[in-house]
């Protein structure tokens, strides 16, 4: 797919910054913010303007959580697998992990950061594996959140609640 430039986007809405998205430098929080706004109503422009703030700068994390929600709102779930997968990775990497989450400090982590937005990708993981019908992945990224965040912090229980429903209707 052929990426926009940054000067291809001059069209693009322009908005006040109604999402925290982080520190960011400005250039790349402009672009996220713009994504928001066309998501509600040109989702291919939407999609075009968060793959030119993740080529621009992919050591930002957010242009990964914007990329992998929209595509799983829409029911991508493939693309919305690479994305956090990518995502996870890159976040592992920045707090110092392996790639392989078992391998994980079971310790509690402080909000924000790439240590959290790696625990909250995880959980993003199992829902969109539970959408896909993947019942046995989406278990073992949830047990993986279990001993890497016991308390819950990040909200996987409520992913896992539906998980066992599911189990349930099986």
């Amino acid at each position: 797919m052929r990426r926009p430039s940054p000067q291809s986007l001059r069209g693009a809405p322009v908005v006040d910054h109604a999402v925290d998205f982080g520190p960011l430098p400005p250039h790349i929080d402009d672009l996220l913010q713009r994504g928001v706004v066309a998501y509600r109503r040109d989702r291919a422009a939407a999609e075009r303007i968060f793959r030119t703030a993740l080529d621009l700068a992919p050591e930002h994390l957010a242009a990964y959580f914007c990329l992998y929600k929209i595509h799983a709102y829409q029911g991508n779930l493939d693309e919305a697998v690479t994305v956090a997968e990518a995502g996870l990775t890159e976040a592992a990497r920045q707090a110092g992990w392996g790639r392989d989450p078992a391998g994980w400090p079971r310790e509690p982590v402080a909000p924000g950061g790439p240590a959290r937005f790696a625990l909250y990708t995880l959980k993003a993981l199992a829902f969109i594996h539970l959408k896909r019908d993947d019942l046995a992945r989406a278990r073992a990224l949830l047990a993986t959140l279990a001993a890497l965040d016991p308390g819950g912090l990040v909200g996987w229980r409520v992913v896992a609640d539906l998980a066992t429903s599911l189990g349930d209707a099986n």
